[in-house]
């Protein structure tokens, strides 16, 4: 056995499956390693190696383990980098091989040779280590692996190419200067004391109007999260990343927070006078209550986030589940349904504006009406991805995620590229559950359609082979053109907004897929449930207009104003975005908002 026969054995005992990746010479070592490992060990080839780190995130993120992700030396390696940020900026637990020059050459200025301590030690600056040794290798994929699940956060081991082919020491001599680790399970504390959870319940007592944000950190207490909000009548708004923790057909979940948020949790915010985050690092302070305005309790596993965007008065250090589970029995069971009345009230109009929204005429297809169009179509059990953009804002609104589901996207990060590598790595992991990835135009041109290619080569494995890839086709970088009008008042700069053209569905048929573009806003539904009945993935290409614009929850005077100035200055969409915020507008005066 050579050293990496012992990495790839040394994570298969920390049940280990599969590592994304892409070849190169610097782990040849490593790709016999996998050869010999046979069905132990499955190396998922991605089409680049951003797209293998964006996957090793996914799996993280929906099968609650360590993804491993693998590169070359020098160019592999840093082609990984912005998927493991991601990683990194979601808190998700992620360990990264890669290959280094020869430990021969080092220093010397070789070919591939980069300074991957250095490079790496932001990204994974809790533990980024060199093998020098084979008596290393054991402890430092243990170390690798354990940090990495105990912070959920990114590691990395760097692998010079000499090192992978000598004999393995699978148990260090006992002699000074030696490590010897181990394995064994590893736990923690899951629930503060009580006399902190009697005061965290003292201040959610004596509150009159209660609100709840939950984030990530939430998306495995949904009972415990509606068991307390009825307890107290409060209404619950959701993080970007906790979209999946309560389900939106309840009365009082008033949806996504923040710029891609919506009016009812704006008002939510505004109203109440106690607030109780679980689970969430939502970093927008001007979407939270005022300082002063109300009370605050917060539920977080890492003590170094608490009381971080609002000055919370009492600060949980636990798990968010069985936090709440602790601290239900001291809750009282309040009387006055008023402030709930009031939040049922808010929702009810607000699912009434986006229904307007999304039937209101466009040119060809309102990408609302994609949105709404698919909410009642989603399949049982199905897990939702979507990329950066104006694809998010409609995903955030306008999507009605049910019980059972799992959805995410790049929250702290925010970057383009992980909508369709997040799908794949999500069907890899669960073959028997259906896939829906929603991304725009930018994000499939700049790393979509390779992955494409991987979907094509691998879909005939999967039990159930539903996998959409529906792409907002609008030609516009649209949400950065959005951002250039109401937040700079800089008019549409055709040069770096616009995109060429693509034929995103011809490319998906060469490639053996379904492929469906949409022209009409009454073709939308046949469409979708088409799609879903194509016995094999499908992408469809919707062509919607970049002129409807992604409203934030409160408009400022300063936004008004930007926005105004970037119209009279010359924008080329001028008139066209000018009839399309009319009607949002419209919309949402008669129906009371």
């Amino acid at each position: 056995m050579n050293t990496s026969d012992q990495i790839l054995q040394r994570l298969h005992e920390w049940g280990v499956r599969r590592i994304y990746g892409y070849p190169g010479d610097g782990i040849n070592g490593l790709m016999g390693a996998f050869e010999r490992m046979g069905e132990q060990m499955e190396f998922i080839q991605a089409r680049h190696e951003e797209l293998a780190a964006f996957m090793a995130c996914a799996h993280a993120k929906f099968t609650g383990e360590v993804g491993v992700c693998m590169a070359t030396s020098g160019p592999g390696a840093i082609h990984l980098l912005n998927g493991l940020y991601d990683a990194k900026a979601d808190h998700q637990p992620v360990v990264a091989i890669v290959g280094q020059a020869a430990r021969t050459a080092m220093g010397g200025d070789y070919q591939q040779e980069v300074d991957l301590l250095s490079l790496f030690k932001d990204v994974a600056h809790e533990f980024v280590h060199t093998a020098m040794v084979p008596a290393q290798v054991r402890h430092l994929v243990d170390r690798a692996m354990r940090i990495s699940r105990d912070q959920r956060t990114v590691t990395c081991i760097i692998v010079p190419h000499d090192l992978q082919e000598e004999k393995a020491v699978p148990e260090p001599p006992r002699v000074h200067s030696t490590i010897h680790s181990g394995i064994g399970m590893t736990s923690r504390a899951a629930v503060p004391g009580e006399s902190d959870l009697e005061a965290a319940a003292e201040v959610l007592n004596a509150g009159r109007k209660v609100a709840i944000l939950a984030g990530a950190g939430a998306l495995h207490a949904t009972d415990e999260l509606i068991a307390v909000a009825e307890r107290l009548h409060a209404g619950i708004a959701k993080a970007l990343l906790g979209k999946a923790a309560v389900p939106d057909d309840l009365p009082f979940v008033t949806g996504a927070i923040g710029l891609l948020g919506t009016q009812p949790s704006w008002e939510l915010m505004n109203g109440c006078d106690t607030l109780l985050i679980v689970g969430s690092r939502f970093p927008y302070s001007e979407f939270l209550p005022k300082e002063g305005q109300a009370r605050g309790v917060q539920i977080d596993l890492d003590g170094r986030m608490v009381s971080l965007r609002y000055p919370t008065e009492v600060n949980l250090i636990g798990d968010s589940r069985a936090t709440l589970q602790a601290l239900l029995p001291l809750l009282q069971q309040k009387q006055d349904r008023s402030w709930r009345d009031e939040i049922e009230a808010n929702v009810r109009q607000w699912w009434e504006v986006l229904q307007a929204r999304a039937m209101n005429e466009a040119k060809p297809v309102n990408p609302q009406r994609v949105y709404w169009e698919l909410s009642p179509r989603l399949p049982d059990r199905c897990i939702l991805t979507c990329d950066s953009g104006t694809s998010a804002a409609w995903y955030a609104r306008d999507l009605k995620v049910r019980r059972g589901m799992m959805a995410s996207l790049s929250g702290g990060l925010a970057t383009m590229g992980p909508g369709v590598p997040y799908a794949l790595a999500a069907k890899i992991a669960y073959p028997d559950r259906p896939v829906i990835a929603m991304v725009g135009d930018g994000a499939m041109q700049m790393i979509g359609i390779n992955a494409l290619v991987t979907i094509a080569e691998r879909w005939k494995k999967w039990s159930d082979p539903r996998l959409l890839v529906i792409v907002l086709n609008n030609g516009d970088l649209n949400m950065v053109t959005w951002e250039q009008r109401v937040s700079a008042g800089e008019p549409r700069f055709v040069d770096s907004q616009a995109l060429p053209a693509f034929p995103y569905c011809d490319y998906a048929r060469s490639l053996g897929l379904e492929g469906i573009r949409v022209e009409q806003p009454q073709e939308v539904g046949p469409a979708l449930e088409r799609a879903l009945n194509a016995g094999r993935p499908a992408l469809l290409e919707m062509v919607t207009d970049p002129n409807v614009p992604p409203l934030p929850p409160h408009v400022t005077q300063k936004q008004a104003k930007a926005y105004a100035r970037a119209l009279v200055h010359g924008d080329p969409q001028a008139l066209e975005t000018m009839i399309a915020t009319a009607r949002e507008w419209w919309d949402g005066v008669r129906k009371g908002r």
